[in-house]
């Protein structure tokens, strides 16, 4: 067998959110797939980066009082933390902002415009007066101008597959404000894709770079089927760039316009290769300009446009290597349903990795998924049941039984008589690995787990725990658990992709380190057995039932953080609409003077006070503490007072208090005040002669 020379890509995690079990579905799909490519002895490399332009960034970082830089870093450690946790090993882990990526933007962007595809016209799109933005496609939802489905996105409906643009959407709905909209026009670059479209539908139709389904699609869809009676289809001209303000790179041929962010993210590919081949001393041209590379990317049913057609014909004009494959997989659906924050179905990777083993879900999902973009379901009993039944009860179940009657003798010296087990096994190892590297993981862990129910009568007729009551078999005790480790190893080797910590385990309790396909094939024989150690445990319910309930906790104090005000908060959700007096209410814990002092009272000037739109409780406060030091502050006295009787009003703030990212912004402190809440709330104001920022004593 050859070895291969294989680039590898998943889709690049967005900036602005945790990652979660939907997304898991790619990541995890695809790190198995270079798993099983390392193991059968390939050089493969797995490349991805954070996408972190956009407007999504840019309000969230107002919003935060931070800038996007920090959003962005915050969200690169987070994500990274994430994956690593479910064993997702990338070679190279970058960032769409990055010097590499600005770099190659440039290179492609000069060779699209001496390819004479781009081209500028006015652009009619949807502006956010609230925000101060133009809308990205993801930010405006609406009813589809061609089936009428409504809640559609910004540029393509789920529903009937039309693109379009986002002034065209019937009665748009901006999900940074939720106002709708004003249309504006500013000027856009475009690159004219049906220029290309005798190569994109070459390239698309050939057979060996999509699944059937996918060319089909795009046929029917986009490029337009020749006999038929309309038929070649006219592509959409890209609308390439977008006007300031626009967190990402600006074009520098076009001041004021930035790239649009579909154009940076999947150069984001070859900027993490770049990052990578630095580090390595390897050669970028010999991964992307190379015939002798293949590219594989990974990615959901929803970014299809985007690599099938804008991205070939991108690397096309730049003169890069064209994808090898692109494999495509389907959503994830929980219990049958889209996946639901109200239901605790909703679960951040972080949240699943406080109760469950990771190993869970790898095996989950893969014995679930195939190279068809069908959407695959996780039903939580199905998923437990599945854990226990086939991980722990049928192969870790193996090792468990045996291992520790040779822990002392170690494994025989030569291969005992097994009735053909082992062999039929190895001979099955070429199935196996077909059904990897066609992505066909479910017919994968249906032929391993084929050979644990071979494996497992052998041990339970066997039974070395009843031969170890007789000294006198010692011998026929190692020949047996001899022949139970091996069979056990060789599971493992073929579950390695999926179960890289099971694999590392076996690896120590039979100290020979599990690095290779081919080892499959050969029996382990001579070597010591280590004191067998847990390697899996059952899946409990109680442990589903309490991470669903915290994530529906986490749900709950996410709708708190955007709906209610940072100050006064519990007492307003509890009383803001009742008569009910605060002396009802339990004293709180108690604390101590060391945790009293520990609060920060100043004295502030209200220099502005406003209404906020579409909050029933809450004034946005500009408090002044003397200077230049100004906070931003939203308080629940909206029933109790008018903003134009507070301004110039000194109040006493906790000046300490971490800020808040709320709904409608970022809050920064809190105002003092008391009362039952609704009408009956008085601020706290200081005595005359009090100046702002004096501390409260």
């Amino acid at each position: 067998m050859s070895k291969r020379r294989i680039l590898v890509t998943a889709a690049l995690p967005y900036a602005n959110g945790p990652i979660h079990l939907g997304h898991l579905v790619e990541y995890i799909q695809t790190d198995i797939w270079v798993r099983f490519q390392k193991l059968r002895g390939h050089n493969c490399v797995f490349m991805c980066a954070d996408d972190t332009h956009g407007t999504a960034i840019m309000i969230r970082a107002r919003n935060e009082g931070r800038s996007e830089e920090e959003v962005i870093a915050e969200a690169s450690e987070d994500h990274q933390r994430d994956f690593a946790g479910f064993h997702i090993s990338f070679d190279n882990y970058g960032s769409t902002h990055s010097e590499e990526n600005r770099e190659i933007c440039g290179e492609i962007w000069n060779s699209i415009r001496q390819a004479g595809l781009v081209t500028e016209k006015d652009v009619e799109q949807l502006f956010d007066a609230e925000q101060g933005t133009f809308l990205a496609d993801r930010f405006v939802r609406g009813t589809c101008p061609n089936c009428k489905a409504e809640d559609q996105p910004g540029d393509n409906c789920s529903k009937c597959g039309t693109t379009y643009g986002t002034a065209d959407l019937i009665d748009p709905v901006s999900t940074l404000s939720g106002t709708k909209p004003e249309v504006r026009t500013a000027k856009h670059l475009f690159i004219e894709l049906e220029q290309l479209h005798n190569f994109l539908d070459e390239w698309t139709q050939s057979g060996d770079h999509l699944q059937p389904e996918v060319a089909n699609y795009l046929k029917g869809h986009f490029l337009g089927v020749p006999d038929s009676e309309e038929g070649s289809k006219p592509l959409r001209d890209w609308d390439i760039s977008r006007p300031a303000p626009y967190f990402g790179f600006e074009i520098p041929d076009s001041p004021g316009n930035y790239w649009y962010v579909w154009f940076d993210a999947p150069i984001g590919y070859i900027a993490s290769t770049k990052q990578w081949c630095e580090k390595n001393g390897e050669n970028l041209a010999d991964w992307w300009r190379s015939d002798d590379t293949e590219i594989h990317h990974f990615l959901g049913k929803d970014i299809t446009y985007f690599h099938t057609l804008f991205w070939p014909g991108m690397l096309k004009s730049a003169g890069f290597s064209l994808p090898t494959k692109v494999h495509i997989h389907g959503f994830l659906t929980v219990n049958g349903e889209k996946m639901s924050k109200s239901k605790g179905t909703f679960v951040k990777a972080s949240t699943y990795l406080k109760h469950l083993d990771p190993s869970a879900l790898r095996y989950f999902y893969a014995s679930k998924l195939g190279s068809r973009l069908d959407d695959i379901d996780m039903n939580l009993e199905e998923f437990t049941a599945k854990v226990n039944s086939d991980l722990v009860g049928k192969v870790v179940n193996l090792a468990s039984r045996s291992a520790k009657f040779v822990k002392d003798t170690g494994l025989s010296a030569t291969y005992p008589d097994d009735g053909g087990l082992f062999e039929y096994a190895a001979n099955t190892g070429d199935q196996i690995a077909d059904a990897y590297e066609n992505c066909e993981y479910s017919r994968a862990m249906r032929l391993i787990l084929e050979l644990a129910d071979r494996a497992n009568p052998f041990v339970e007729n066997a039974a070395p725990w009843t031969i170890k009551k007789d000294p006198g078999r010692a011998s026929e005790l190692q020949d047996v658990c001899t022949v139970a480790l091996n069979l056990f190893r060789q599971l493992v080797i073929y579950l390695a992709p999926v179960i890289p910590d099971l694999a590392t385990k076996t690896g120590a309790l039979l100290n020979s380190p599990i690095e290779n396909w081919e080892q499959s094939k050969t029996p382990l024989v001579g070597t010591s057995v280590a004191k067998f150690k847990h390697m899996m445990k059952r899946i409990e319910l109680k442990e589903i039932d309490a991470m669903v309930e915290e994530t529906k906790a986490e749900q709950a104090a996410e709708e708190a953080l955007e709906n209610a005000p940072a100050e006064l908060a519990a007492v307003l959700e509890k009383y803001g609409d009742s008569d009910v007096p605060l002396k009802d209410e339990p004293l709180a814990e108690e604390c101590t003077i060391d945790d009293f002092i520990k609060v920060d009272l100043r004295i502030a000037r209200v220099v502005k006070a406003e209404h906020v739109e579409q909050a029933r409780k809450l004034l946005k406060l500009t408090l002044s503490l003397g200077g230049d030091n100004q906070r931003q502050v939203f308080a629940g006295i909206k029933a109790a007072y008018q903003p134009e009787d507070l301004e110039g009003r000194l109040v006493v703030m906790v000046a300490n208090l971490k800020p808040r990212q709320m709904k409608f912004g970022l809050s920064e402190g809190m105002v003092c005040a008391s009362g039952a809440g609704g009408e009956d709330v008085f601020l706290l104001s200081p005595d005359k002669g009090a100046v702002p920022g004096q501390r409260v004593h």
